[in-house]
């Protein structure tokens, strides 16, 4: 199994503050990211992702993100196997000092 590709906080903000157009996953729980989530991420909870998987296109990569960076990373391996591109956020939210908003 290849190895994930890592993306961390800081060079992800910075491709945002580029105004580059990103895929960014969050996999944290619903009370967790009611505290505050990436602006431009969309939610979809760990345990939702294989139920969920129409919503993902293989010629796009997807950057994903939780609390650590652990949850995450289980995801990247998960999708990586089905062939999908994927990438992670290390360090996760615990890291981000972007902007946060709140769940919608």
């Amino acid at each position: 199994m290849g190895e994930i590709k890592e993306i961390t906080a800081a060079e992800l903000k910075e491709k945002l503050d580029r105004g580059e157009k990103l895929n960014i996953v969050d996999v944290r729980e619903d009370e967790e990211v009611a505290l505050g989530m990436i602006p431009s991420a969309k939610h979809i909870k760990m345990g939702d992702i294989p139920s969920r998987l129409d919503e993902f296109n293989k010629e796009e990569e997807y950057i994903f993100v939780c609390r650590s960076g652990r949850r995450s990373e289980n995801v990247c391996r998960y999708l990586q196997e089905l062939g999908y591109r994927v990438c992670n956020m290390v360090g996760g939210m615990l890291e981000w000092e972007g902007d946060t908003i709140p769940k919608q």
